[in-house]
């Protein structure tokens, strides 16, 4: 039985172990948290919706019904001239013919980024939001400003949808709790249309909201660097806050960009259609690590994470267990889907190549998002 080497237990990575033991590998995943933390869900632990457990999974569950082998430990070098790996704790390793690099993003650098908390960082600041947003209720009143900003050299990895949620569920507990009038709430961006990879109608949806929810914008102007009482932009002027919550976009992981991997210049894994990194036989990337192809709209999303694993599966049995089958490519099924949650309802968002769609889901479209949580884990454990 031929083994592979899975590098990252999140979404991609898990998918991808899942996805390589169905085709008959042995499979080891390396990951550095014990858990699988599952990011779409986690816009509802700042206001209280779900709790921290809720939105985790341990991996070594996983790993028994799946059958395949974990390892916690955290990946350090790669070598892909020598064909190996150095972890934090095992030291360096020779590779397995087969490896899958599930690694994730890491995020840009802003100047008093530690200012802020975000939604999409290391997975306990969620729980620190959750601790700001109880400080400033149980004061009565404050200043609240989210956003998210952009990387010019790859515009797929910024990150905006959990931003756009938790500002409306944000609205959504403050109105809950008869305080909204007290609280400003502003979202901000350097983009002038932040969200147009989704299309002009969720576009137009989202301004609607914006107007009539009481929430102010800032759009268009560049983020010079964060202070901890707000944001400062390009022009020197300053968006107040007493509480900032900022995505970052995303860039090549340090390990990956000081490897010999190829790299786009954002310092993500340059790839072929079937996941194949190039010119690095039996080795593959899935998921944020990866450079994506593709129309100007394209986005990282994990549904595309999980697309690439079960191709990069697929693709590596036909290529090394001599299976019968046509290669499949990622890039034709390139699309942004979305159920953007906004505590009292929900909007379904699809665009690809021909078409866009928004429609709009009151209260059954939060019940929608939250029944996928529970879908997309118990399909990990019954599937």
């Amino acid at each position: 039985m031929k083994k592979v080497l899975i590098l990252g237990g999140g979404i991609g990575g898990v998918a991808s172990a899942i996805a390589f033991r169905k085709q008959g590998f042995e499979v080891e995943l390396v990951s550095e948290r014990d858990y699988l933390f599952i990011y779409p869900l986690a816009i509802w632990i700042p206001v209280g919706s779900m709790q921290f457990k809720d939105v985790s999974m341990p991996l070594s569950k996983l790993a028994r019904k799946h059958g395949f082998s974990l390892t916690i430990d955290k990946v350090v070098a790669l070598d892909s001239d020598d064909k190996t790996i150095t972890l934090e704790k095992a030291g360096v390793r020779d590779s397995p013919a087969l490896v899958v690099v599930a690694l994730g993003a890491s995020k840009m650098k802003h100047e008093g980024i530690e200012h802020t908390s975000s939604i999409c960082g290391k997975p306990e600041e969620s729980l620190v939001l959750k601790e700001k947003i109880e400080a400033l209720v149980a004061r009565g009143s404050g200043k609240i400003a989210l956003g998210f900003g952009g990387n010019p050299k790859d515009a797929s990895a910024v990150r905006g949808g959990p931003g756009f949620e938790l500002l409306f569920n944000l609205h959504h507990h403050l109105k809950k709790l008869g305080i909204r009038k007290k609280f400003e709430l502003t979202f901000f961006a350097p983009m002038a249309e932040p969200g147009a990879r989704m299309g002009k109608k969720a576009l137009a949806a989202m301004a609607t909201m914006f107007h009539t929810k009481s929430i102010t914008t800032r759009f268009g102007k560049k983020i010079s660097h964060f202070e901890a009482d707000g944001v400062v932009f390009e022009d020197q002027s300053m968006l107040q806050s007493d509480l900032t919550m900022f995505i970052p976009a995303g860039e090549g992981q340090e390990i990956i960009r000081k490897s010999n991997l190829p790299q786009n210049s954002a310092g993500f894994i340059c790839i072929d259609d079937y996941c194949r990194i190039e010119g690095v036989k039996g080795w593959y990337a899935v998921g944020d690590a990866a450079a994506l192809e593709g129309p100007e709209w394209k986005a990282k999303q994990g549904h595309i994470a999980e697309l690439m694993a079960n191709n990069a599966a697929g693709n590596a049995a036909i290529e090394h267990l001599g299976r019968q089958g046509a290669m499949k490519g990622y890039q034709a099924h390139l699309n942004v889907l979305c159920v953007m949650d906004m505590g009292d309802g929900a909007g379904f968002v699809y665009k690809n190549s021909v078409r866009e769609v928004f429609i709009p889901l009151p209260v059954v479209g939060h019940w929608l998002k939250k029944s996928w949580g529970h879908y997309y884990k118990l399909s990990k454990l019954w599937l």
